[in-house]
């Protein structure tokens, strides 16, 4: 399974060899192969490196079959709500460019999608306004990249956000899931909810922000998920950063937590989870556990947040799963700055 792919400095026939193979998989999913040059902090020795925005998944989604989207269907772009709800919900697969502010109608409507499917932002301006997605029991192999998710807030719900369950992503019971570069921000219940056996999960380089409930995981007894959440961050938020309930292997790498009023990274019920190379600031309680929960944590960074710091058990090794390559914690508020959320070059 390849991981999010970082190359040092590199003779100009391997970078030829690099950009070509990344045009090849860009027109398969209407990825980017654009690259951008990483300086790092502190004034080491370590020389900058080069990220590109590969177009299949890493992580736990990125094993047992892989996650590709609608690699291989048709490419079509869509400019109204209609249009996306006609392919997003359509069981060919389909790569669906979103090329401008979609709004959802009924005010707070979760789009059904089905399996095999790619949902990329065109560059920056892919936005769904007032609505969100849903992928019900037994979806799988759906990519939802490259798009700000926004504004489902509703004044009369405030602060608990419970009458209305209007998500960013619900997942119930779908596998096979990629979620990256995106901003999902101001919806009324929770920026992501994945529950009931939703596994083979990657986050990745996404954007959650300004939000009372951010993301919970669980609302099940098995244990038997599996979900890798790196390079994410997580800003001006209460509540599930994330709450991790139940999960048979939780990987969280190289986030970034900042400004959150509640509990950071929490390890519930059953949970495995191993926690690498994050950066919290100002966090009420960064990372604990349950008792019957296994917590591992290294290499982080903890600022202003003299709450509760808790680990135990081994949890498990990601590398016997799936390579991958850390971050220092203390370069990952500005490479998050810098490259979390849409970008310009990826759906383009």
């Amino acid at each position: 399974m390849a991981s999010r792919s970082r190359v040092f400095r590199r003779s100009a026939e391997a970078l030829l060899a690099l950009a070509a193979a990344s045009a090849v998989a860009a027109s398969a999913v209407v990825a980017s192969s654009a690259q951008a040059t990483v300086p790092t902090t502190g004034g080491d020795d370590r020389p900058p490196r080069t990220l590109a925005w590969p177009a299949t998944a890493d992580g736990f989604a990125g094993t047992g079959g892989g996650t590709t989207g609608g690699a291989g269907g048709a490419t079509v772009t869509v400019t109204t709500f209609a249009d996306l709800v006609r392919y997003a919900t359509a069981a060919a697969p389909y790569v669906i460019r979103v090329d401008g502010a979609v709004g959802a109608t009924p005010y707070g409507t979760e789009v059904k999608v089905a399996s095999n499917k790619t949902i990329v932002g065109v560059g920056t301006r892919g936005h769904l306004v007032n609505g969100g997605f849903f992928l019900g029991p037994g979806v799988n192999n759906v990519i939802i990249r490259n798009l700000t998710i926004r504004d489902t807030l509703m004044a009369s719900d405030d602060p608990d956000d419970k009458d209305f369950d209007y998500d960013g992503i619900q997942l119930d019971g779908a596998h096979h899931v990629w979620i990256d570069h995106n901003t999902i921000t101001r919806m009324n219940d929770g920026l992501i909810d994945s529950r009931k056996d939703t596994s083979y999960l990657t986050m990745s380089w996404n954007v959650l922000a300004q939000n009372n409930k951010s993301f919970g995981i669980g609302w099940t007894e098995n244990v038997t998920a599996r979900m890798t959440i790196h390079h994410n961050w997580i800003r001006d938020t209460n509540q599930r950063n994330p709450s991790t309930d139940n999960v048979a292997y939780a990987h969280l790498y190289n986030n970034h937590l900042q400004n959150v009023r509640s509990y950071g990274n929490y390890a519930r019920g059953a949970t495995r989870m191993v926690l690498e190379n994050s950066y919290f600031d100002n966090v009420e309680d960064p990372y604990y556990r349950d008792a019957a929960a296994q917590l591992r944590q290294s290499g982080s960074v903890v600022v202003n947040s003299p709450g509760r710091r808790e680990t135990g058990g081994s949890a498990f090794d990601p590398r016997s799963f799936y390579a991958y390559t850390l971050d220092a914690a203390a370069d990952v508020p500005a490479l998050l700055r810098a490259y979390a959320g849409p970008r310009p070059d990826i759906g383009v």
